[in-house]
């Protein structure tokens, strides 16, 4: 037996490091060569990383949200042979840490929110078996009484306190002993365990003693009431594509003064002719949703305003306007918010912005989108579709300097000069970076956007 020891690989060329997200395997887990064992994320990319060979695990280098630096020890496995490493992890065993660590982060926590996972107490014998077996001395033999309590005396020498001041004094000096599923069905049932008596050692509370104290009327003690206090706390530690946004917004908020305007749009027309256009194509081009003729009409817009279409380094001071326009579609996935870039959207049809809009999105929620195609983008889309609203402020995909929001589509009654008409009417919000463009310059942009929306003849029409 050997000990061989899987290193984080080159994820992309200039990365050094990178966060865990996701472990594929546990200490103890079999794994066969090129079985996936972990999940690393860099640059809004999860890359998985397969095992080079088969063996058994045993350490994992790091916990979800850990920095991995390239190169570093991520997982060791006990393989046949000598394998490739004499030196087991620092930590020696993950499951000790974790354990640890649980129990620590657990204890912080109030017992109504921690249904999943409970710290060992050094009172508690538990029905599984452990990984790490202990001798069977040991765990025969009657563990000590913790320094801050006095020992239960026998029953035969004095009577057993009664089950109010047992739960009484647990609310005081410590959360109840209760194993997860017993957690699970209190908080189900409303009950806060720092109330039930226990009969198991140290006061543990096990299934029979929750049920006997629902059946002594226990359930009604705040259950029911529909002004009961509440007091968890659940902790959620950001990591991977949640961290990646929130760094990123926080970069937009504070570097860029954003200006946003909006304005509302006549839709009728446009609708009117995307409709057709899908009728006459359905089941031979891919169907067409308003984000290509948005795409067109942000390609004819910046034509006649290349400042539009930039990036802006901030610390170096210059603007960097492209002829490329590379329009960045924001894409929500299960992980969090994407955004996929169509690149040279200039020289595609409404059909082909079309297919590389949906195939791009796909990856995107699949996991599999590649670096390239969440970089380099030179202005954005950002829409919530049916669940839009009237107005909304979007954030400036930083370095670029402008974004386009698209609101929900809704009929409005709208003034013809004579009489009240119901009309497809749509709310444009664009926000731009203040330090860059002026209003002025923002306001033509919007009305320009409006006229070819309004009008969309003109986005087939060659300047």
């Amino acid at each position: 037996m050997g000990i061989y020891t899987i290193r984080l690989p080159d994820v992309g060329e200039g990365i050094a490091e990178a966060e865990l997200v996701e472990w594929h395997v546990q200490a103890g887990d079999q794994v066969k060569e090129d079985d996936v064992v972990a999940a690393v994320m860099t640059d809004k990319a999860a890359v998985e990383v397969p095992s080079s060979v088969s063996g058994r695990v045993s350490w994992l280098g790091g916990e979800i949200g850990d920095m991995i630096p390239v190169g570093g020890k991520l997982i060791q496995l006990e393989v046949e042979g000598e394998g490739n490493d004499t030196e087991v992890g620092a930590d020696q065993s993950r499951e000790g840490d974790v354990t640890d660590e649980s129990s620590e982060s657990f204890n912080r926590l109030e017992s109504e929110s921690t249904p999943a996972v409970q710290p060992q107490s050094a009172m508690e014998i538990q029905p599984e078996p452990s990984v790490n077996k202990q001798p069977e001395s040991s765990v025969n033999k009657q563990p000590e009484p913790p320094a801050n309590k006095q020992p239960e005396p026998p029953a035969n020498k004095q009577p057993e306190p009664s089950p109010h001041k047992q739960a009484q004094s647990r609310a005081r000096n410590q959360k109840p002993l209760a194993a997860p599923s017993v957690r699970a069905v209190a908080k189900q049932e409303g009950i806060d365990l720092r109330n039930v008596p226990g009969s198991g050692p140290a006061g543990r509370i096990n299934h029979q003693d929750l049920r006997d104290f629902i059946g002594a009327g226990g359930q009604n003690q705040g259950a029911r009431s529909s002004n009961q206090k509440r007091t968890g706390v659940k902790r959620v530690k950001m990591i991977g594509m949640r961290r990646k946004i929130a760094e990123k917004m926080a970069l937009s908020k504070s570097r860029i003064p954003h200006i946003t305007i909006v304005e509302e749009v006549q839709m009728s027309e446009l609708e009117e002719l995307r409709c057709a256009l899908n009728k006459k194509h359905a089941g031979q081009r891919a169907k067409l949703t308003l984000l290509p003729f948005i795409m067109r009409a942000i390609v004819e817009a910046v034509r006649e305003q290349p400042e539009l279409n930039a990036r802006y380094d901030d610390e170096a001071g210059i603007v960097y306007q492209h002829e490329a326009v590379n329009i960045g579609v924001a894409t929500q996935t299960d992980s969090g918010l994407n955004v996929t870039v169509v690149h040279h959207a200039e020289a595609g049809s409404l059909w082909s912005n079309a297919e590389q809009v949906s195939t791009l999105a796909e990856a995107a929620r699949e996991g599999s989108i590649k670096r390239e195609d969440l970089s380099n983008g030179t202005i954005t889309i950002t829409s919530l579709g049916a669940l839009g609203a009237i107005a909304t402020t979007p954030i400036i995909n930083h370095p670029e300097v402008a974004i386009v929001g698209v609101n929900k589509m809704q009929i409005r009654p709208m003034w013809d000069g004579q009489q009240f008409q119901p009309c497809k009417m749509m709310n444009i919000s664009c926000s731009f970076d203040h330090r860059v463009i002026d209003g002025w310059d923002a306001a033509l942009f919007v009305q320009k956007l409006k006229t070819l929306l309004e009008t969309p003849a003109m986005l087939f029409v060659e300047a």
